[in-house]
């Protein structure tokens, strides 16, 4: 046998290597491994780009961190860099630890790990808007590869909120307004992060946010309460995580802000507790979310001392604090002194120190702390890496509008085109991206006049897209730090004068980083800045023009769908959008996104989305009330007929769908094909339908394929008045589908 202390030895699991090591160490060592702290706040190099990464050459105040953490540390975030810093820094936490604990580094990796290096893949709606779950696992894949080998072993994604009110900024940071859609992507995500073996050297440990209602927040404004009650929560958001959890295997949780119609998230017993813990099995730790501790004292006024605060939430099943929460010694002596007081068991501090060490056994950090200082050389921004940034972007966008001017050929009908917009000459990549330094990225004017050499492409901005800076209104959320708007040349009359020059208007516009994400509520959805003036102005012309919108969530644009002969939906679509954007315009790429949420006639007409349910008109004075483009909607280059639906019953609860589709036009396309579920008669409100699958489908011209789904119990079920989750017997309808407005093929089965 050998002498090692058992957790130290590797033949023995994880689960008895913790149990040795916490054997082993005292209340406040205990306590300190629940807390995560800021790391480029203690080094002597802050990287000139980005207050959250430090330079490969800084050092560290090595006696600000003795005298800081005196008991070690759990978690370490925010200190983007090199390997070799990452080490250096991981050398000082091992070596002043009494037991030799390793730190875990943590990170922002959205769409690509935060700092100055990563590749920048399109946001989470776009991954969503393909309606092809592998890409969010083959995005999970590339942002677990790049973070690891930079040294970072835990990332805090993905966002899972199901979002239903587009004023909310964070909107382009999920999977969407639908339960199913979100849950296929979620699951394969955190499979991305994970892929089964965190101690890979390729993977880490993905932490699903903000558990479990954070995005329907109350006025659309970020942390607001969110009012839903206990069916909706188990019905559209709590299946998200889940998912992630059960089926994806995700380690840890953050704890959403926000109350519940009065229940603050994080000191639910019920929700961290019974749900989390016991019925989803939660095997690693959940986590406050950014100053969201701090908040249950000064904020949502239910603790009055910090101390108190940490109790409320200790007692009630929250783990760790996270980020931008109390100084590392009010968070240990107060952990102490409530265990001291009898006020917390020690077996609560013990159960969540275990969780952590569990999960730092699990990662193999006692025997591999350090990470290969050259490898990410050849990983960052490799090929592969870059292709498949490409490859989701060409899949994500989505063609609204068309009335035949596009694709546009190369025949020379085109000679001069005016590009025009605040996004025709830069790249938007939308929230927690990497910062891009010292390299340049082709932005869509670049690749218009590579692509078109013989066509003559007159650029002009004509206008900006936000007015001024943005400050954050909360103090908790200066982790963000003030937005600098970019100052952006008002010219919209060249701009008009160029397109009066020229044969064909491309106009590039929507949001920028200040008019979509964290923080960045609104409550109109129209274009900001000068935009919408300026698409009128040039529709004034008379030239054909497309709109070419990229953005992060919903925008009301019924007037410039109107003015433009072509509309598409291009989000922020990563470091090789442009190209997609571009490779999409000249018909290199056939469009097939689909809206994972619905865009509103206006700004004022919403809720719009589409699984809202019956029981009042959607008429108003001003006119319709629902989407202007609906839930699932997206046009091609090409036609696709449904045929044939077979319903079949396999079981009371299993039933088979089978139907025809062909691809009619004259071009190769993809198809999305949607089955909805509607129960005929029930003992709750139920919406008329709800996306129960999809597939997405690649037809050659011409081309016919059966597609097959299989539909089970969850399929039929409601949670009925008893709050039970029930199949009630009777007649469904099933609808086949191109979006949830147009229903092509309807059937029913009787259960």
């Amino acid at each position: 046998m050998s002498d090692l202390p058992i957790y130290k030895n590797p033949a023995y699991s994880p689960e008895e290597r913790a149990e040795d090591l916490l054997s082993r160490m005292t209340l406040r060592e205990k306590a300190a491994q629940l807390d995560m702290k800021f790391g480029s706040q203690y080094a002597t190099e802050v990287h000139p780009d980005d207050f959250c990464s430090v330079t490969e050459t800084t050092d560290y105040y090595w006696e600000r961190l003795r005298e800081d953490f005196p008991d070690g540390l759990g978690y370490l975030h925010d200190n983007y860099s090199v390997p070799a810093v990452m080490n250096k820094l991981q050398k000082f936490f091992i070596e002043n630890s009494r037991l030799g604990i390793p730190v875990i580094f943590t990170g922002e990796a959205l769409h690509g790990i935060a700092g100055t290096r990563a590749t920048v893949l399109p946001i989470p709606t776009a991954w969503a808007a393909t309606f092809e779950p592998r890409y969010a696992y083959e995005a999970g894949r590339v942002i677990a590869r790049e973070t690891r080998s930079l040294g970072i072993f835990e990332i805090l994604a993905p966002n899972l909120d199901v979002a239903r009110d587009p004023r909310w900024g964070r909107t382009e940071e999920t999977f969407g307004e639908d339960t199913c859609l979100s849950t296929k992507m979620a699951v394969n995500i955190v499979k991305g992060h994970q892929n089964g073996d965190i101690s890979a050297k390729d993977s880490v440990i993905s932490e699903p946010k903000h558990y479990c209602v954070h995005g329907i927040p109350e006025g659309g404004v970020n942390c607001a309460t969110a009012r839903a009650g206990v069916r909706e929560i188990e019905s559209c958001y709590l299946p998200v995580f889940e998912a992630a959890i059960k089926e994806g295997g995700a380690k840890d949780v953050m704890v959403s802000y926000n109350s519940i119609d009065g229940d603050l998230l994080m000191t639910s017993s019920h929700y961290l507790k019974t749900v989390l813990k016991e019925r989803f099995g939660l095997n690693g730790i959940c986590r406050s979310d950014w100053g969201g501790l701090r908040r249950v004292h000064y904020l949502h006024k239910m603790a009055k001392s910090p101390k108190d605060a940490i109790y409320l939430s200790k007692k009630n099943g929250l783990d760790c604090q996270g980020g931008d929460e109390y100084p590392d010694k009010v968070w240990v002596d107060s952990l102490e002194e409530l265990v001291n007081e009898g006020r917390i068991d020690v077996e609560n501090i013990n159960e969540s120190c275990r969780r952590v060490l569990k999960l730092k056994f699990e990662l193999g950090l006692f025997e591999n702390p350090y990470t290969d200082e050259n490898e990410y050389k050849d990983i960052i921004n490799c090929k592969e890496h870059l292709d498949k940034a490409l490859e989701i972007a060409q899949k994500s966008i989505i063609l609204l509008k068309n009335d035949g001017i596009l694709p546009l050929d190369n025949s020379g009908k085109y000679k001069k085109i005016a590009l025009i917009g605040p996004s025709s000459n830069k790249v938007r990549l939308g929230g927690y991206s990497a910062k891009i330094v010292n390299r340049r990225l082709d932005t869509i004017y670049d690749v218009l006049k590579r692509e078109l050499p013989e066509a003559e492409i007159m650029q002009c901005d004509g206008c900006g897209i936000s007015d001024g800076d943005f400050k954050f209104a909360l103090a908790d959320q200066h982790h963000l730090m003030d937005i600098k708007a970019e100052k952006q040349e008002e010219n919209i009359s060249e701009a008009v004068n160029i397109a009066n020059e020229c044969d064909l208007i491309i106009f590039c516009g929507g949001d920028d980083n200040i008019s979509s994400g964290e923080g960045r509520d609104r409550c109109e959805l129209t274009l900001c800045g000068r935009q919408a003036e300026l698409m009128e102005k040039l529709s004034e012309t008379g030239k054909p023009m497309v709109f070419v919108m990229i953005h992060g969530k919903p925008l009301a644009i019924k007037e410039q769908a109107d003015q433009s002969n072509a509309v598409l939906s291009c989000w922020f679509g990563g470091e090789k959008g442009p190209q997609a954007v571009c490779d999409v315009l000249l018909g290199k790429v056939n469009p097939g996104g689909r809206l994972p949420f619905s865009l509103p006639r206006s700004s004022t007409m919403i809720p719009c989305y589409y699984l809202m349910l019956p029981g009042a008109s959607n008429e108003y004075y001003e006119g319709k009330g629902d989407a202007l483009y609906p839930f699932g909607f997206g046009l091609s280059y090409t036609e696709f007929e449904y045929s044939d639906l077979v319903i079949e019953k396999v079981s009371e609860t299993d039933v088979n769908v089978k139907l025809n589709v062909k691809n009619i036009g004259d071009k190769d396309g993809d198809e999305v094909v949607q089955i909805y579920v509607e129960d005929v008669e029930s003992s709750v409100v139920t919406p008329l339908k709800l996306l129960k699958d999809f597939k997405r489908i690649t037809l050659k011209s011409g081309e016919e394929a059966t597609v097959e789904f299989k539909l089970g119990y969850d399929a039929f079920k409601l949670m009925n008045q008893e709050y039970k989750w029930v199949i009630e017997p009777g007649k469904f309808n099933i609808y086949a589908a191109s979006s949830s407005r147009d229903v092509r093929l309807t059937g029913e089965v009787i259960i």
